[in-house]
C-alpha cells in the first residue's frame, strides 16, 4: 500500500443508527462539524458524526427524503424527495419554514448557492428549478427544462447551474448571459460533483464508470473503474486536497482511485448493501457513508 493510501479514511470510527430503512445520503455541513442524513423512513436526522451522537430528527416529508443540503452559517438546511416538494428548514427549532412545490414529479437533489439566497432541485420531470428562498412566492424563480431525461444530480458555482441527467449529459447554465452548454457522456448519469479547486466535474455514470471532465472545455479528463454502479444512486466526490477521487458501489465497497492515472489505491468493504453516498470533510482526513442498510458510518485514517 502507498504512503498515501494508508492516509485514507478506511477505520470505521463510528456507526450511526437510528434511520428504519435505507439511508439515501449523507452530507457533512460546512465547518465538518456534524452531518444531516436522510432516507426511506421520511426523516431527517442531525448528529455529530465525531461523537456519535444523534442530536435531532426532523419529520415533515410525506415520501422519502433522498437529498440535503445545508446553508454555509449552518443556521438552515433544504430538503427534497418523493413528495415533489423542497422543504427549507430552521436548524435549531426543527420548523419548516417554506416548502417548494412546483415539480411534477420526485426531487432527486438540491443545494444553495453560496449565499444561501437560492435553492436548485432536480428532478424527474426533467428539470432544474430555482427557489428563492428570501421571497414568500413558493413559485420557481427560473426552470430549466431542457434535459430529455430525469436530472439527477446538481452543482453550483457563483454562475453556473451544473446539472447531471439520465440523458446522459451534463449541462452547464451560465446564469449572466442564459447560455448553456451540454457535454454528452453517452451514458446515465447519476451524481455530479466539482472539485474543490473547481476546474472540474466528476460525473457518476450508470456504466460503473466516473468520468473526470474539464470544467471550461468539457474535455474528458479521465476515467475510473472498479465499482458497480448499474441501477442506484451512489455518490462520488473528490477528497479534499483533490488527490482521490471517492466513490460508493453496489456491493458495499467504497473506492479510491488516484485523481491523475486513475488507479485504484484503496478498496474497502464500507457496508453490507449499496453505499448510496459519500461525503468527505471540509479538512480533515474523514469521511462519511451512508447504505441501503440503515446506517450511516464514519471513517477515519
Amino acid at each position: 500500500m502507498s504512503e498515501a493510501a494508508a492516509e485514507l479514511p478506511t477505520k470505521e470510527a463510528q456507526v450511526l443508527k437510528g434511520h428504519e430503512g435505507a439511508v439515501l445520503a449523507a452530507r457533512f455541513n460546512a465547518d465538518g462539524n456534524y452531518c444531516l442524513s436522510c432516507g426511506k423512513d421520511r426523516t431527517i436526522r442531525l448528529w455529530n458524526p465525531h461523537r456519535g451522537i444523534h442530536i435531532k430528527t426532523y419529520k415533515s416529508h410525506g415520501r422519502e427524503v433522498r437529498d440535503v443540503h445545508v446553508t454555509p452559517d449552518n443556521s438552515k438546511f433544504c430538503s427534497c424527495g418523493g413528495d415533489r416538494q423542497i422543504f427549507y428548514w430552521d436548524v435549531a427549532t426543527g420548523r419548516v419554514i417554506r416548502k417548494f412545490r412546483g415539480h411534477d414529479g420526485e426531487v432527486n437533489a438540491v443545494k444553495f448557492n453560496d449565499y444561501a439566497s437560492v435553492v436548485v432541485s432536480a428532478g424527474f420531470d426533467r428539470s432544474l428549478r430555482v427557489w428563492d428562498c428570501r421571497s414568500h412566492s413558493t413559485e420557481p424563480v427560473q426552470i430549466i427544462d431542457t434535459f430529455l431525461d430525469t436530472v439527477m444530480s446538481v452543482v453550483l458555482t457563483k454562475t453556473e447551474i451544473i446539472g447531471g441527467s439520465v440523458d446522459g449529459t451534463v449541462r452547464t447554465f451560465d446564469i449572466r448571459n442564459g447560455r448553456e452548454f451540454s457535454d454528452n457522456l453517452g451514458q446515465p448519469v447519476n451524481c455530479i460533483s466539482m472539485s474543490n479547486d473547481g476546474n472540474c466535474i466528476l460525473a457518476g455514470c450508470l456504466d460503473s464508470t466516473l468520468r473526470l471532465l474539464d470544467r471550461t472545455t468539457g474535455e474528458l479528463l479521465q476515467d475510473y473503474k472498479g465499482h458497480i454502479c448499474k441501477s442506484y444512486k451512489t455518490d462520488c466526490c473528490l477528497t479534499n486536497s483533490d488527490a482521490h477521487v471517492v466513490g460508493g458501489s453496489e456491493d458495499g465497497s467504497v473506492f479510491f482511485w488516484d485523481l491523475v492515472d486513475a488507479k485504484v489505491v484503496k478498496k474497502f468493504r464500507a457496508h453490507s448493501l449499496v453505499v448510496t453516498s459519500v461525503s468527505y470533510h471540509p479538512r480533515d482526513e474523514l469521511m462519511i457513508t451512508s447504505s441501503v442498510d440503515g446506517t450511516v458510518r464514519v471513517w477515519k485514517t
